[in-house]
């Protein structure tokens, strides 16, 4: 039979109207927009030197506007012994006798200096030994010669006065092939992980000193700087390898001698480098001190200005004139400032600096903690600010024109540029906001004068056609009942179970975007079932999290108990769940996180229905004994246990094994509730463990209650002993600190047991 005409017509029109707003959704210039963002975020996780360059500029700018402060003259933990011009002009060209050297040091010792250090390498003999000036003076009578030969040398005189003292010596890194002679470099370097040294600057040669003067120091460290590639020095390696082994940069190895370690702890990932331990609790209290590093061993430290406050000219020291104050209980470092010796270097708050005062900020930052961190993470923060950034762009000057847009991009840019800025200020973390605006901005520009006056008005008509649109996922039901188009709902008793999955935030980490979404479908799609299984309606999935609920829009008259079923076959269900994974994780070379949810239970009358807007809305509940269910759910990471249920639900499922938990306030609820624990069905319940266990731990809970802490503690005690694999370890965990607690502080007059939970 041939089809009505008035029919045909209305689905051609359908079709059309279709693809009218399919073409209108992707327009062309919607499509330049993805392509040019696309362009844009490759150019950015490829990131050439050119990024790199300006986000180190933008960097530069922050530190330049805002210098780390300079600590006060009796605070400063570090002053340079300054080879400056004056002390060149005095003493002589550089490089001085070893015995001046060796009064250099010794006066130092004798000012309180705790420590000496050297930004500098003896790598030859001095030329004024005797022995060297005997062999070396046309003329002299034997007689002469041989008293020379048999006064002591000055490496010797120095070497003995190193020896007297805490001294640290330098030593400098060489790219090229040397001949080394002297014995191999002690090594002051522990190693915790697998070997980084494919990360760390590595240098194939060292320039050390003579052996006689090297022998008598404490600590040997490297104090070679790297710059980037525009000359300036921003972040400073603490590490270095040479022949397969790790050694220490000079200021690193200046903090183990000063804290009198044996070595330092370098630990490592397949990543690279994570940290260098230098001091422990004893010795630095209250947390000891541990330095995260990038995966090179580099720090970025917080550099200030030049701190002229922290130099004292050797001159002065040799003469001793030096103010005391500066050197008694100080590190010291004898460098040099003097631009002839060419250890001048840039740094981002100042163009001249000599590079030993590079070392010296390092270690003020390492004891300050002054440190600037680009996390593991921050440049997928930023990737997703070009990403999201662009996709409102693109999205938005199509949709609403480009005048809103153009607040919203600025609102935008602006929160990005003061976020930027809050990070580093406050929270020392390098954020680089600048090119996702600029891409934000290109976007903009792009749409706005592509389609902007030809298609504004065709926009602006879809936009009001759609508006009376409903959500996709009411089309079916809506198709069949059309009576649901009104909001509202009834009141019911029903059981809300709410289910999450402890630190699935860490679990993530190991995934792509694409392994994350299969890993949740492995996940969901068992409990899912579970859930349908037993009578019950899921209502969302948000993320890792179900929230499901009983009694609607079927009756069920036992909905508490097969809630609880439920739960139970969930639980159950995580054993061949992470079987499954970790055969997977194995088969795949990566490392395999268990997962474990924990679950919230209660049950009341709530209302149940369509909920949401004359738009859009949803068939769902909404109501206190809700919002119950969702608080117990995140109290079980408190209490450590698998399940946790109302006593609403306990009493509707009485013949469960249950435990009670405690009395206690969630967060957003004024009344004390009584809250349980689930373990195990009706055969559970009847065993003879789990009867003695109960009353137990129902003993255990009058005990604290009426405030008898010895007691609960011996119920404690013999609770442990009878969990049978009960995951019930967190809570006597728990309550055997809140007795002692309560032994030390008594409650106060009044108190009803009841605990104040101070998070969700």
């Amino acid at each position: 039979m041939p089809e009505p005409k008035s029919d045909r017509s209305r689905k051609d029109k359908g079709g059309k109207g279709g693809r009218s707003r399919l073409r209108r959704v992707f327009s062309a210039d919607r499509l330049i927009g993805l392509g040019l963002l696309g362009a844009l975020l490759a150019f950015f996780l490829s990131n050439p030197y050119p990024l790199q360059l300006a986000q180190t500029k933008t960097f530069d700018l922050y530190q330049r506007m805002s210098p780390r402060t300079v600590p006060p003259p009796e605070s400063k933990p570090v002053t340079i012994i300054d080879l400056d011009e004056d002390s060149l002009s005095e003493v002589g060209q550089w490089p001085w006798p070893r015995n001046v050297i060796a009064r250099l040091v010794s006066n130092l010792t004798q000012m309180g200096a705790v420590l000496v250090a050297f930004d500098m390498v003896f790598p030859e003999a001095d030329r004024m030994n005797p022995l060297t000036i005997a062999d070396s003076i046309a003329g002299l009578d034997e007689e002469t010669r041989e008293r020379l030969r048999g006064l002591p040398g000055n490496d010797a005189l120095f070497a003995d006065v190193i020896k007297r003292g805490r001294v640290v010596l330098g030593q400098a890194g060489f790219r090229g092939e040397k001949a080394d002679a002297t014995p191999p470099v002690r090594k002051s370097i522990a190693l915790k992980g697998p070997k980084p040294h494919q990360f760390v600057e590595n240098f194939r040669s060292l320039v050390r000193n003579v052996p006689v003067i090297e022998k008598a120091a404490l600590g040997h460290g490297i104090f070679s700087l790297a710059s980037e590639p525009d000359g300036i020095v921003r972040r400073v390696p603490t590490i270095f390898a040479h022949q397969g082994e790790l050694y220490p940069s000079l200021p690193i190895e200046m903090l183990r001698v000063l804290f009198q370690r044996p070595t330092l702890l370098v630990e490592t990932n397949e990543a690279g480098v994570t940290s260098i331990g230098i001091a422990s609790k004893s010795v630095f209290p209250p947390n000891g001190l541990k330095l995260g590093t990038d995966s090179k061993g580099r720090v970025w430290p917080y550099f200030s200005k030049r701190d002229r406050a922290k130099y004292v000219s050797a001159r002065e020291v040799l003469t001793g004139t030096a103010d005391p104050a500066l050197i008694r209980g100080k590190l010291t470092i004898i460098g040099t400032s003097a631009v002839g010796l060419l250890d001048i270097r840039s740094t981002p708050t100042e163009e001249i600096m000599p590079g030993v005062e590079v070392h010296a900020q390092l270690i003020e930052a390492v004891l300050t903690g002054n440190f600037l961190s680009r996390p593991n993470n921050i440049n997928g923060a930023e990737a997703a600010l070009v990403l999201i950034g662009g996709l409102l762009i693109i999205w938005l000057v199509p949709a609403v024109g480009a005048r809103w847009t153009l607040l919203l991009f600025l609102v935008i840019a602006g929160s990005a540029l003061g976020t930027s800025w809050y990070l580093f200020a406050e929270r020392k973390i390098l954020f680089d906001a600048g090119f996702a605006v600029a891409s934000m901005l290109v976007l903009y520009v792009l749409l706005t004068y592509t389609g902007y006056a030809r298609e504004e008005a065709g926009r602006r008509q879809v936009r009001n056609a759609f508006a009376h649109y409903l959500s996709p996922a009411m089309v079916e039901k809506l198709a069949e009942n059309p009576s649901q188009l009104s909001l509202g709902g009834e009141k019911r008793d029903m059981t809300m179970l709410f289910c999450d999955v402890r630190g699935f935030t860490t679990i993530s980490e190991q995934f792509d975007a694409e392994g994350l979404t299969r890993l949740i479908n492995k996940l969901l799609t068992p409990l899912t079932d579970i859930i349908l299984n037993r009578q019950g309606t899921v209502d969302k999935y948000m993320g890792d999290c179900i929230m499901a609920f009983w009694n609607a829009p079927l009756d069920d008259a036992e909905h508490a108990r097969h809630a609880c079923l439920a739960a139970l076959a969930m639980n159950a269900e995580m054993v061949p769940l992470n079987q499954r994974l970790e055969a997977e994780a194995q088969a795949e070379g990566r490392p395999h996180l268990p997962l474990k949810i924990g679950i919230g239970i209660n049950s009341g009358d709530v209302v149940v229905g369509n909920m949401g807007s004359d738009q859009r809305f949803d068939y769902s509940v909404l109501g206190d004994h809700v919002n119950l269910a969702s608080r117990l759910e995140g109290q079980s990471k408190t209490y450590g246990v698998d399940i946790i249920i109302g006593d609403n639900t306990w009493r509707k499922a009485p013949d469960l094994a249950v435990l009670e938990l405690d009395l206690i306030k969630v967060k957003g609820k004024t009344a004390a509730v009584r809250v349980h624990t689930l373990l195990g069905d009706e055969a559970v319940c009847e065993s003879e463990v789990f009867r003695a266990l109960s009353g137990r731990h129902s003993a255990m809970l009058e005990a604290y209650r009426g405030q008898r802490w010895q007691e609960a503690l011996a119920q404690i005690d013999g609770c442990r002993k009878l969990c049978d694999g009960h995951n019930l370890g967190g809570v006597y965990d728990l309550y055997e600190a809140r007795v002692r607690e309560y032994e030390a502080n008594p409650p106060c007059p009044g108190w009803d047991g009841v605990f104040t939970a101070m998070s969700k």
